[in-house]
């Protein structure tokens, strides 16, 4: 297995590691519930530097991102972030992703884990592309008192930054990216680093007192509490963004890779639709678990776990249409478990929109 800069850490704090994409990681430390609720009240650690991360300079380069995104990245502002997905000529989901403008002419990419090596060769062709994800790491702090706790840690700069944007900054004087974004539905900042700061970085925020390490295991429970797709699970290489979710998203007056497979399904309009679900209990719908409707099976369960938030289960459903809206019951997996379609996000008391006084 691949390991990030971080592996020799998490010795010191009990970390129990598997293998994600190849990747060494930390699905716990304490425990996945101790780990959520303690990102849900405080502030909850996390590494993510199996992420890939790529520089787009000049117009050639952003100009190639556009044409494999169905969102607008040319005319992206400098500071913010935009969520997208690059496709293939099916229009389906080969990896979502998140472009940061940086300044006029620079671009920050970031793509998940799985998928890195297929979206470089789509990309790494294209003069003024650089595939930086060898030599960078990132670290997630995510939680009501994450803004605090990085204030105090010398980001003087994210007093001010508002959600869903990012820039580049110095941290003990190391260039570095930060993002107001995460994967948590809570206030959160993503830091991309080099190398030898993140060891340094880690430390310096675990060691405060409200802080906890977390796991793959907690990023998932948070993520999925608020509806938070996963590329592997509820998004794929044969589903498209009207699939998943991503409709309001599309930018159908431009040109990308996928757009006539999407105006086609979307002119039939017979596509099912990436649905949020719950439990009636604390049991939980999970990944494959057929959908049923009066005994007939009518969907599939993506992705589905035990919500600690809120006390019973949650997960990501494919659903016909019709059936998408919220309150429709169901059942689901062998045992017919009782279900029911819900609004998105289920656990509704995330602050990660909150503003802040300057």
């Amino acid at each position: 297995m691949r390991q990030t800069p971080l592996r020799s850490a998490y010795e010191n704090h009990g970390a129990k590691v598997v293998d994600f994409h190849g990747w060494a990681l930390p699905v716990q430390f304490a425990g996945i519930i101790q780990e959520h609720q303690h990102t849900r009240n405080k502030a909850g650690l996390f590494d993510c530097s199996h992420m890939g991360e790529f520089l787009l300079r000049g117009h050639d380069a952003a100009a190639a991102l556009d044409r494999l995104v169905f969102s607008d990245m040319i005319n992206l502002r400098i500071g913010l972030c935009r969520y997208s997905a690059i496709l293939n000529d099916q229009g389906g989901i080969i990896d979502d992703c998140v472009a940061l403008r940086l300044s006029e002419d620079t671009l920050y990419l970031v793509t998940n884990a799985g998928p890195l090596e297929e979206v470089d060769a789509l990309l790494s062709g294209t003069p003024g592309v650089e595939n930086i994800s060898d030599d960078t790491a990132k670290i997630d702090l995510q939680g009501p008192l994450a803004r605090d706790i990085l204030l105090g840690a010398g980001f003087e700069a994210l007093r001010t930054m508002k959600y869903w944007n990012g820039a580049a900054m110095t941290w003990e004087g190391h260039n570095i990216v930060v993002t107001r974004a995460g994967y948590t539905g809570e206030v959160g900042y993503e830091i991309f680093v080099p190398n030898e700061a993140a060891v340094p970085l880690w430390e310096r925020l675990v060691a405060h007192p409200n802080v906890a390490p977390c796991g793959l295991g907690a990023r998932d429970t948070l993520r999925t509490e608020v509806g938070y797709p996963l590329n592997g699970e509820d998004l794929a290489a044969d589903k498209t963004p009207l699939e998943s979710g991503m409709a309001p998203l599309v930018k159908w007056e431009k040109d990308f890779v996928g757009k006539a497979a999407l105006e086609t399904q979307r002119d039939a309009g017979t596509h099912s639709v990436l649905t949020a679900i719950r439990s009636r209990d604390r049991r939980a719908p999970r990944h494959g678990f057929d959908i049923k409707q009066d005994g007939t099976v009518v969907g599939r369960v993506t992705s589905g776990t035990f919500g600690p938030s809120v006390g019973y289960g949650v997960g990501l459903a494919d659903l016909p249409r019709d059936l998408s809206k919220p309150g429709i019951e169901l059942t689901a997996g062998p045992r017919d478990m009782p279900i029911e379609t819900a609004s998105l996000p289920i656990y509704k008391d995330g602050t990660c929109r909150k503003k802040f006084d300057a």
